[in-house]
Formats: structure tokens, C-alpha cells, sequence
């Protein structure tokens, strides 16, 4: 028995350890190109440095940035990119005054919130419409339309984590979700472009019906840190390569076409100094600050796991 105990004791520490250095490695990510645990460089031609923002925030610095030319036959498209570290960050997702769609619930204040201004790392754009694609949408313990299974779902845990993948849960999310929210199917799965990323056609309706526009998509790295990226004049098959080549694990679409892509990280504490950080033409750094038309996602400082998003 004494024998049985001990080995059950030295299991458990061996796990308590295990998972310890799990979570001081997240915390220590940091966007090296000998990294495993990080966002890598970029290398395509040559390899690409992310370089860290936000430097206001509590340290080490929970977001970097990086862009670089995807594909060297055609070196006037550029890559934009921003990487989240998540176990210092809080996801948040807020609607628009015409975005998801129509509902009778309540929107909420359909910009970022001043309760959260002192805390704001970044905005960047969201999904589809609900009317130009039926997706779930679900925040502030407000489910504005089901989830349907099988859709690329970006979903912030209450133990504080984060994923990007296919729904496989019921028409509400669990009590362990604080965020959800839908578009599409998965644009690369598995570290992969998947095969549907081939179909332009799948992937929306473009400005003028051309292929290759302005592309928006969210993925997750190994360790479950976010990634997003934009690229202008590219196909929905470049921008899983986009997504791959920036080492997501999983991506999904988000907007697309000239008036959405959009990513703005702050210069200082109070969302001063907001620098657009996709130089998109159609775009302005303040655009989240005030109301908004559409739903978009904001990244705050954590405080604590799974904590409720400023409302």
C-alpha cells in the first residue's frame, strides 16, 4: 500500500510538473526564428522578423508584428500579420450597429467600450455578415444566432484559452465558452491548406467577381497563440498559404474585399497613438474607437483566465 501511495504521489508531481513548464513556456513565447514555442520567423525568399508592439503593456510583450512578400513571382502583394500571445491576452468580440444581422437583443455599445480602453492592445475586423453567410455568434452570455456544426469557430474558453476550429458542439455553446464566433469552413487545418481552399468560389462574393482581393483570416500557432493576417489582390488558396506560412496550425477566413481588412495595435495605454497597422486605404486607425457599422474583435491585457470581456 505504502509502495502504491508513493508511486502515485511521484506521478502526480511528475504532471504538476509537466504542466507547470507547459504554462512557463506559453508565458515566455517570443517570436525568435529558433523558437518552438513562439511565433517563427517568416521565410519564404528570405525569413521575416516579427517585431514587438504595444510595449506600454505589462512585460514580456504580449503582441508582435511582421510582413513580408508570400510569393516572389508577384512581390507587389505583402503580407500584414499580427501575433497574440494568449495566456497574456484577452480575445473580446463586440457587434456593429448593422453587423451580424438584424436581432432584437441587445448589441451592446457597438465600439470598444471605455471600460476597456485603458487595457486595449489591437482591433482587427471579423467575418461575414450573418445575411451573406449563416454563422453562430455568441458573446456577453448572448446567443445571437446557433452555432452550426462543422463551421471554422474562432472560441475563448473560460479557462482562458483560445482555438480556432470546427464546431463540433450543439446549436449553444457550453457553459466553459466566452466567446464564439463563426465564418466559413476551415481555410487550413492541420498545419495544411485544406482542400476546399482550392475553391475560390466557397469563400464569398468578390468585389467585381475578380479572384484575388483583399483577404482577412485568424488562425492559432502550436501553442494556441493567435495569428492574424491580410493581404491585398489574393486568391482564397493564397491565403491559406498566407496562414501556413505564418505557421498556423489552423486558420479560418474572416472578411474579405476592399472596405474590411483591418489592424490597428495602440502606442499607449487609453488606445492613444493607434497606428493601422494593414495599410488598407479604405481603413482608418480610429474606426473601433466610435461606433462601428460591423462586428470586430479587440484584444485587451489580461488580468485574469477567462475573465468576462469590458461590456
Amino acid at each position: 500500500m505504502r509502495r502504491s501511495v508513493a508511486v502515485f504521489i511521484v506521478s502526480l508531481l511528475a504532471v504538476s510538473a509537466w504542466w507547470h513548464s507547459d504554462l512557463v513556456a506559453q508565458a515566455a513565447s517570443t517570436p525568435t526564428p529558433a523558437s518552438s514555442v513562439g511565433p517563427r520567423a517568416v521565410c519564404v525568399t528570405t525569413c521575416r522578423a516579427w517585431r514587438p508592439v504595444d510595449t506600454w503593456a505589462p512585460k514580456p510583450a504580449p503582441a508582435y508584428l511582421t510582413s513580408f512578400v508570400p510569393f516572389p513571382a508577384a512581390p507587389s502583394i505583402v503580407a500584414y500579420a499580427g501575433w497574440f500571445r494568449t495566456t497574456d491576452t484577452d480575445l473580446a468580440l463586440y457587434l456593429g450597429y448593422e453587423g451580424p444581422g438584424v436581432t432584437s437583443l441587445p448589441r451592446g455599445p457597438e465600439s470598444v467600450p471605455a471600460s476597456g480602453l485603458s487595457r486595449l492592445l489591437a482591433t482587427f475586423n471579423s467575418g461575414f455578415y450573418e445575411k451573406d453567410g449563416a454563422a453562430g455568434f455568441y458573446v456577453n452570455h448572448t446567443l445571437y444566432y446557433p452555432m452550426i456544426r462543422g463551421l471554422a469557430t474562432v472560441v475563448r474558453y473560460t479557462n482562458g484559452t483560445v482555438d480556432v476550429a470546427p464546431w463540433t458542439g450543439g446549436a449553444r455553446p457550453g457553459a466553459n465558452v466566452v466567446m464564439a464566433r463563426q465564418n466559413l469552413k476551415m481555410l487550413v487545418y492541420s498545419s495544411r491548406k485544406t482542400g476546399l481552399a482550392a475553391n475560390n468560389a466557397a469563400w464569398g462574393l468578390t468585389l467585381h467577381g475578380v479572384a484575388a482581393v483583399w483577404r482577412s483570416a485568424l488562425g492559432v500557432d502550436t501553442n494556441g497563440n493567435l495569428i492574424y493576417a491580410a493581404a491585398p489582390d489574393v486568391t482564397s488558396a493564397q491565403m491559406a498559404q498566407v496562414m501556413v506560412d505564418l505557421h498556423a496550425v489552423r486558420a479560418m477566413q474572416l472578411d474579405i474585399n476592399p472596405e474590411w481588412p483591418i489592424l490597428v495595435t495602440y502606442g499607449a495605454s487609453g488606445a492613444r497613438g493607434p497606428t493601422l497597422d494593414v495599410p488598407n486605404p479604405n481603413q482608418v486607425a480610429t474606426r473601433f474607437l466610435g461606433v462601428t457599422t460591423k462586428d470586430f474583435f479587440a484584444i485587451f491585457v489580461s488580468r485574469r483566465p477567462g475573465e468576462p470581456q469590458p461590456w
